[in-house]
C-alpha cells in the first residue's frame, strides 16, 4: 500500500520520489502482485557490509540487501541499498548514477516478486525484465 523512503547514515535525497513510487507499484500490479509495505533504506558501504555479515554471512559490500515479508501475493520488504556501491556500480558500468539507482531499487521488488538470479540464466532474465521496466520509467 505504500512505498516509503529512509536514510540511515548518510544525507541522501532521492528525487522523483511520487514517479518512482508509482512506477514500482506498477512494475508489481504487472508481476501479478500487490503491493504491500516497502521501505528503501538509504545506506553507506560501511552499513552494508555489517548487514551482509550479520545476515549472509558475505564479507564484502553489496548494492542491495532485500528482506521479505510478502504474505501471498501482497509484496512487502525492506531494501537496504548502498548508495556507495550504486555510485562505484556507475562508473565501473558507465552509466548514469540515477538509472543504477533505478536498477538497483527495482531489483529488489522483482526478488519479492519471486524472480531469482542465482544461475547465468536467471541473471540474464532478471536483466532482462530490469531493462523493460527501466524503459517504462524512463517513457513515463
Amino acid at each position: 500500500m505504500s512505498i516509503k523512503y529512509f536514510n540511515d547514515d548518510l544525507s541522501f535525497q532521492l528525487e522523483n520520489k511520487r514517479k518512482i513510487s508509482i512506477w514500482l507499484k506498477k512494475a508489481i500490479a504487472e508481476e501479478g502482485k500487490k503491493t504491500g509495505s516497502l521501505n528503501y533504506v538509504f545506506v553507506s558501504d560501511k552499513v552494508i557490509l555489517d548487514l551482509n555479515k550479520k545476515y549472509l554471512k558475505h564479507d564484502y559490500p553489496t548494492d542491495i540487501i532485500t528482506f521479505d515479508n510478502s504474505s501471498g501475493d501482497t509484496v512487502s520488504g525492506e531494501m537496504y541499498i548502498s548508495i556507495d556501491t550504486v555510485k562505484a556500480n556507475a562508473i565501473e558500468y558507465c552509466v548514469d548514477f540515477y538509472g543504477e539507482l533505478l536498477r538497483v531499487m527495482l531489483h529488489g521488488i522483482l526478488h519479492l516478486c519471486g524472480h531469482k538470479d542465482d544461475t547465468a540464466d536467471e541473471q540474464e532474465q532478471m536483466r532482462a525484465t530490469e531493462d523493460k521496466y527501466l524503459q517504462n520509467f524512463f517513457g513515463m
